[in-house]
């Protein structure tokens, strides 16, 4: 079986915390200096985008405070959906975010504006992109801990917050040459990068709210169901559901035993087949075994009742 783990889940968090602060005040800072003195679009662009990343990890960071929290009488299963809750409310920001983005490049393309002061710009962004790389880099390494969907995307995002930044340090850098239009261009750019990064986010959530098992999920049901049969006394597996529930998955096993046997030899078998299936597959956190006696085919096709 597996949790996750308070020390990770507490790394994380601060990791978090740590985004939100400095890339809300790194975003500020390029809105206000594009706003008021460069008028470059792509610099509000990328300090929006920054803040908007910001606001991601703010929310990663309150799924994070309710992930750790034990199953109750309310929450049997525990409370690991809200972080793909979480990553449907971030990819709903990044979608308005990139809105306003699309049309402050719209009228910069048809109506440039000669870009001020376009290096102090660039250095601010050059700051901007390297600590949103460094953070991507490090939430990375967090994410393969825990396997938190949210976190991926917070990781992904904030690493796609530098790339956008150096994109825009090559905008500010080529209008100081007289090339107005990409300021534009990297505007439209940025928008486009965070709209796609959004769609994949809000499918994966989508999928995983509604309970689909894909892609490794279904892998993981034919490894167990082949576990299964492989132990003493188990004559066939048939129905294996599973669910991803956050970094976790969650399943069910039906399997045909003899009828004669005692319901301490059906509970060897059950903890066999589950430690067997736990040694192998690592984020595997719960697993029901239901039997029903192979003297009686007709009813384990569809009986999934547990007994």
């Amino acid at each position: 079986m597996v949790t996750v783990g308070s020390s990770v889940v507490s790394r994380t968090e601060t990791i978090a915390a740590a985004t939100t602060l400095s890339l809300v005040g790194l975003g500020v800072l390029q809105v206000l200096l594009g706003e008021t003195i460069s008028q470059s679009v792509a610099l509000i662009a990328n300090g929006i985008d920054c803040i908007g990343d910001g606001f991601v990890s703010g929310i990663v960071w309150v799924s994070l405070r309710f992930v750790k929290r034990p199953a109750d009488q309310r929450f049997h299963f525990g409370y690991y959906k809200l972080e793909n809750i979480a990553s449907i409310a971030a990819t709903v920001v990044m979608f308005l975010l990139s809105g306003y983005i699309i049309y402050r490049s719209y009228y910069q393309l048809v109506s440039p504006q000669e870009i001020e002061l376009p290096f102090l710009g660039a250095v601010v962004a050059f700051v901007a992109g390297f600590v949103g790389v460094t953070l991507g880099v490090i939430k990375i390494r967090s994410g393969k801990q825990n396997k938190m969907n949210s976190l991926k995307l917070d990781a992904i995002n904030t690493i796609k917050d530098g790339t956008t930044s150096f994109l825009t340090v090559f905008a500010l850098v080529l209008s100081s040459f007289g090339l107005q239009a990409a300021d534009a261009i990297i505007g439209f750019i940025i928008a486009g990068l965070i709209l796609t990064i959004g769609f994949i986010a809000i499918k994966e959530a989508g999928y995983m709210l509604v309970d689909a098992c894909d892609g490794d999920c279904l892998m993981y049901g034919l490894l167990i169901k082949t576990y299964a049969e492989r132990v003493p006394g188990v004559q066939a597996a048939k129905v294996v559901r599973l669910r991803r529930t956050g970094p976790v998955i969650q399943g069910e096993l039906e399997i045909a035993v003899p009828g004669h046997l005692s319901v301490s030899e059906l509970h060897a078998i059950q903890s066999e087949i589950i430690k067997k299936s736990s040694e192998k597959i690592s984020e595997l956190e719960r697993l029901t075994i239901s039997a029903v006696p192979c003297e009686q085919p007709e009813h384990f096709e569809g009986n999934t009742q547990r007994r």
